[in-house]
């Protein structure tokens, strides 16, 4: 077995076997320079995020949302919704801000 032609491979097309070897192989043979990507943003995504965030439910998120307070932590595409965590509880008046 060759590892360049089994990553190359989609995962669905390999047998077990392939798989196994491709992971045992790869880890070996390549050394890992993972850097933990680290952001000031913490993110919530959709209705379900924005209840978490508050802890309310579901219909109180969605009425937060439309009540247009925190629209400038909101970044919506089409259905997907990114929610800016800290403005979000900064913009509600749930956490103090640094500002005077």
């Amino acid at each position: 077995m060759n590892i360049n032609d089994l990553k190359e491979k989609p995962l669905w097309q390999m047998t077990g076997e392939e798989f196994l070897y491709l992971q045992q192989n790869s880890e070996q043979r390549e050394v890992q320079s993972v850097v933990p990507v680290t952001s000031s943003k913490k993110h919530v995504y959709g209705i379900a995020g924005i209840a978490r965030l508050f802890g309310c439910s579901m219909p109180t998120a969605n009425r937060i949302k439309q009540s247009g307070k925190i629209d400038k932590a909101i970044t919506q595409i089409g259905r997907k919704i990114i929610v800016d965590a800290e403005l979000a509880l900064e913009l509600a008046g749930r956490k103090t801000g640094g500002r005077k």
